[in-house]
């Protein structure tokens, strides 16, 4: 099969499978992985040479934490040192030490128990990043710990593969003096990439970017991440920490955009025919003679390694929810099983039968996350539609002049701001991660549901003046709206509003002071964009100023209308050609004419 024809069948796998799965909610890896399967030796064998592609795909790993290393400024990464080393050696010794004593007790030998350990306690760094960045959590607590833990990972199979000559039969003194020569060529080429990071690729950088060639820009930041990773190779590292030092050295650098936006469509690509070339390689021969061995190890190793995770997520400060969510992202085995235990068995530490069968349990357990963590996610969903998951918290507030219902970015501004004038108030959340992740920073907040009238009775709703209506869901927002302005008439209502569509339904509930979620920073960059084309500053505030009354006169008209879908966009186009108007009329009068402000009221 030509190069062409070989390119072709791997896209319309991607382009077939991964729409498809995404759509069902399972996400993209299990869709590139299932058309792996269907595609390899184990499926309609179209593809046969699985090892090959599997080297080569590779590239979309390195490429990955390539853009990891952007991210990562070399300040952040030293404040990450505590939970890189900490949780994720805990993670590594507790994981691997727990499963190298079930090795044993089933009467594996005690090297190969703790090569069967270590290469277990990893997990998969490509699955893991590609997964939280889909579901948007690379920033959240879970996503930041399963990061550090994926980079302890990394780093410890750089040891391993170096000690796992000196274990195998005949290994003496001639491999102790090669490992020594070779932990010093490491040495020297680690050195070697940080001093060419700071040194010799910025000003490259700089003299291609001065040329106004983007391709060859291009074609030089592929040149850094592959040259740095087969410098690594050469001397027995791991390609993707190369890869990750010199996204790195580079992420304090001019170029890091620009350098992102090049090489994110190899990434993507390369990463994709990784998931495929994964799903190829699964002995499904295999799970079909021992079926119940694989699946008994599969979710044995699965188990363990979240129990774990969940203990250490809970003992290094985790929220409840956030540790949960650690373990779910982490049970599956990683890449770099694969390396480890092929080595492990060619070096005559591990038989290749128990290789073969744990290269497949490691596959599966790839497989099977995407589905572990949407059936966690359903499970949590059910929980908070069935109730709470633990009871309200008492509130002891006995005279609070402002209660503010939702503690995200919205509500915990209006609190400092309330905290600096000493004005007393009352945060209630819904969340009970939120709640316990937010009390870390001293904040005085109360777990509960806004829209129960016992609860409101409890802050003392009565009492309070104002009411700061910050939940981020509609639904909820507007239910608790509606609960508030029935029982306690009188408490006047500030309510955040997501868009117009909400804003009109906190209006028919009788709301009338609302704020649109980012129209009032919207509006301070448009006048700054403004002053930057050159207008004065009195005149860009003054176009501000008679958009925004304009704007709320249109959100007001609109409401009347707002249940009638053709009348609503006939009046959306009204309200645009009025304020076209309203500006044409503006520049047709001189200015100091003293009729400007006549045509800014008309």
């Amino acid at each position: 099969m030509s190069l062409l024809s070989v390119a072709a069948v791997f896209l319309g796998a991607a382009v077939v499978a991964v729409p498809l799965f995404k759509r069902i909610g399972l996400g993209a890896v299990l869709g590139y992985l299932v058309a792996g399967a269907l595609l390899g030796p184990f499926g309609f064998e179209i593809f046969t040479d699985v090892e090959n592609i599997l080297h080569f795909s590779e590239l979309g790993v390195v490429l990955l934490l390539f853009l990891i290393g952007l991210e990562l400024q070399p300040s952040r990464l030293w404040v990450l040192r505590r939970a890189v080393f900490g949780l994720g050696g805990a993670q590594v010794a507790v994981t691997g030490g727990l499963i190298a004593l079930i090795g044993v007790a089933l009467g594996l030998r005690v090297d190969t128990a703790a090569i069967v350990g270590v290469g277990l306690s990893l997990s998969s760094t490509a699955f893991v990043l590609q997964i939280l960045a889909e579901k948007g959590q690379m920033q959240s607590q879970h996503g930041r710990s399963a990061f550090a833990i994926l980079l302890f990972q990394d780093l410890a199979v750089i040891p391993l593969l170096a000690v796992l000559p000196l274990l195998g039969p005949g290994s003496g003194e001639a491999a102790e003096g090669s490992a020594l020569l070779s932990s010093l060529q490491a040495v020297a080429v680690v050195l070697g990439v940080v001093a060419g990071g700071r040194y010799l690729v910025r000003p490259v950088f700089r003299a291609i970017a001065a040329a106004h060639a983007h391709e060859i820009f291009t074609a030089a930041a592929l040149l850094v991440v592959l040259g740095t990773a087969l410098l690594m190779v050469f001397v027995g590292l791991s390609m993707s920490l190369g890869a990750f030092m010199a996204g790195v050295l580079l992420a304090d650098s001019e170029y890091r955009h620009e350098l992102e936006a090049d090489i994110e469509p190899f990434k993507g690509l390369l990463m994709g025919l990784f998931f495929i070339a994964v799903g190829m390689s699964a002995n499904i021969g295999l799970v079909v003679e021992r079926p119940g061995l694989v699946l008994g190890l599969v979710l044995g190793m699965m188990a363990l390694k979240a129990a774990v995770l969940l203990g250490l997520g809970k003992a290094s400060g985790h929220a409840p929810g956030s540790a949960r969510d650690l373990a779910l992202a982490l049970p599956q085995g990683g890449e770099f099983a694969f390396v480890l235990f092929g080595l492990a068995a060619g070096q005559g530490l591990m038989d290749r039968f128990l290789s073969d069968l744990l290269v497949v349990v490691v596959t599966l357990s790839m497989a099977l996350t995407p589905l572990v963590i949407a059936l966690g996610d359903a499970i949590v969903r059910r929980r908070r539609k069935s109730g709470p998951e633990r009871e309200f918290d008492a509130i002891e507030d006995d005279d609070p002049r402002v209660i503010i219902a939702g503690f995200g970015r919205f509500g915990q501004i209006v609190s400092r701001v309330l905290r600096t004038r000493k004005i007393p108030f009352t945060a209630l959340e819904a969340s009970a991660t939120q709640v316990d992740f937010v009390r870390k920073f001293g904040n005085k907040i109360y777990y509960g549901d806004a829209s129960r009238l016992d609860l409101l009775r409890a802050a003392r709703a009565d009492k309070a003046r104002v009411f700061v209506l910050a939940i981020d869901d509609m639904e909820a927002s507007v239910k608790t709206a509606d609960v508030v302005k029935r029982h306690f008439p009188n408490l006047e209502i500030y309510a955040r509003a997501r868009n117009r569509q909400h804003a009109y339904q906190l209006m028919d509930i009788g709301v009338k002071v609302l704020e649109r979620e980012t129209f009032l920073s919207s509006l301070e960059v448009a006048a700054r964009v403004l002053e930057g084309l050159g207008m004065r500053e009195p005149d860009a505030r003054a176009t501000i100023e008679k958009f925004r009354a304009h704007d709320e006169r249109t959100l007001l008209r609109g409401h009347a209308v707002h249940n009638d879908e053709a009348k609503l966009v006939q009046a959306a186009k009204q309200a645009a050609l009025e304020l076209e108007g309203l500006f044409e009329a503006d520049e047709s009068v001189p200015s100091g004419s003293g009729k400007a402000d006549e045509a800014a009221t008309a």
